[in-house]
């Protein structure tokens, strides 16, 4: 977080200072910070706050999020303890300083119970810095980048009380790419391409570190910028290195941009693409095409088929009048639930029939969560992490099945136990 930022927290927290729901220690969070609740009065509604990327080209995977959550909604026919749900959203850009700004938005308002985001876990490493401060709960069905909980079985660098997600930790992502082209495409020399962010440098890290534990050497650890789009100068650098496999866990549109210029140099006709879950879009297969036909992705494993899933998926469609793109919306649905029984379960309905839901006791209650989501076991840790870390790698025959075809095209399961 900017230092400026860091420096207005105290005047912050002190303007957002409430009245204590309970004297009783055995209520304090995690973090040390004062117990505050929330009162909504009778025929006022129950804010929510909501922080996601919506505009620009991660804003597929922020509508996909804000869908999920409406889908949730619609289930209590908007309302959660008899209260209609407000939400207040912020767009952060994925951008970190976008994180930071929404939050500071938020958490402002002493009315605003909870908040649900990010898309990008570059923008949760700022918001959520700022939420836990400030005594709040966040939860994502998004955000997997190892550095916001859990690293090596230890508390990760942006790890903050409060914060939780449903969907699983990339950590295993990268050595879940690593196994797969050592073990079963026989690759010895590799490239790695990340754009210098937090997340996708994560990925990297963990996709190196695997591949030479396996005995695998990278012959090239290379950085690209937001935004760029010639590309050549890396991919000559990929080439004259003599790599085998390219692993670039880009977005859109730098993972574009460097597919498509990858695929007009012939030094690397026969190099093995492999990219990860941000590419897993539909928006992608759009915009290559053919050009992808033999490339490898690496995301998490969908959801198991179930009639209640299915149901999901009719209520999406009849909802939005179009089909997933992908099954995300499946995790920000699991994470919206979670939410909502949390604040079901430790909300206290007042003689005056207002409603006091002390911030506290619902973090504890999203801690204690073991239950059964749509998309699988949802057993949070001390940490944060909800959701199993299973993987799949996935290779692209077939552009015209789009991103269902990919995604039933399953190569290769990990599943790492932390």
């Amino acid at each position: 977080m900017p230092l400026s930022l860091r420096a207005f927290l105290p005047v912050l927290l002190a303007a957002l200072t409430l009245a204590a729901c309970s004297d009783d220690a055995a209520r304090r969070d995690k973090s040390d910070v004062d117990t505050t609740c929330v009162e909504i009065a009778p025929e006022h509604p129950l804010k929510l706050g909501v922080i996601q990327s919506l505009s620009g080209p991660v804003a597929p995977l922020g509508e996909e999020q804000l869908r999920g959550l409406t889908l949730a909604l619609d289930r209590r026919r908007g309302k959660v303890l008899g209260h209609k749900v407000e939400l207040v959203v912020e767009d952060t850009g994925c951008r970190p300083e976008g994180g930071a700004n929404a939050a500071l938005k938020l958490v402002t308002d002493p009315r605003i119970v909870a908040i649900f985001g990010t898309t990008c876990s570059g923008d949760a490493a700022t918001a959520s810095e700022i939420m836990s401060h400030a005594g709040l709960t966040m939860i994502s069905g998004n955000n997997s980048a190892a550095f916001l909980t859990r690293m090596n079985g230890r508390r990760a660098p942006k790890w903050q009380p409060g914060y939780f997600r449903t969907a699983p930790n990339e950590e295993s992502s990268g050595p879940a790419a690593a196994a797969y082209a050592y073990l079963k495409l026989g690759i010895r020399r590799a490239a790695t391409i990340n754009d210098g962010d937090l997340y996708t440098t994560g990925l990297t890290d963990g996709f190196a570190r695997k591949f030479q534990e396996l005995g695998g050497r990278i012959v090239l650890s290379a950085r690209v910028n937001k935004n760029d789009t010639d590309m050549g100068p890396v991919l000559t650098a990929v080439a004259n290195a003599k790599a085998q496999l390219i692993f670039f866990p880009l977005f859109q549109p730098e993972g574009d941009a460097l597919l498509l210029r990858a695929r007009k140099i012939p030094a690397l006709r026969g190099v093995t693409l492999m990219s990860d879950g941000s590419l897993i879009e539909q928006s992608f297969i759009d915009t290559v095409g053919h050009a992808a036909i033999g490339m490898y992705f690496v995301g998490p494993t969908p959801p198991p088929p179930s009639p209640e899933l299915n149901a999901l998926r009719a209520q999406y469609e009849q909802r939005f009048g179009t089909t997933p793109s992908a099954f995300y919306y499946v995790n920000a649905f699991d994470a919206a639930q979670l939410l909502f029984a949390a604040i079901e379960k430790v909300a206290v309905r007042l003689p005056s029939g207002a409603l006091r839901i002390d911030r506290a006791a619902l973090r504890n209650a999203l801690y204690a969560t073991d239950t059964r989501g749509l998309s699988g076991r949802m057993r949070c840790d001390e940490f944060g992490d909800c959701a199993p870390p299973r993987f799949n790698v996935l290779r692209l025959d077939d552009p015209d099945a789009g991103v269902e075809g990919l995604i039933a095209n399953v190569q290769y399961t990990y599943e790492d136990t932390p």
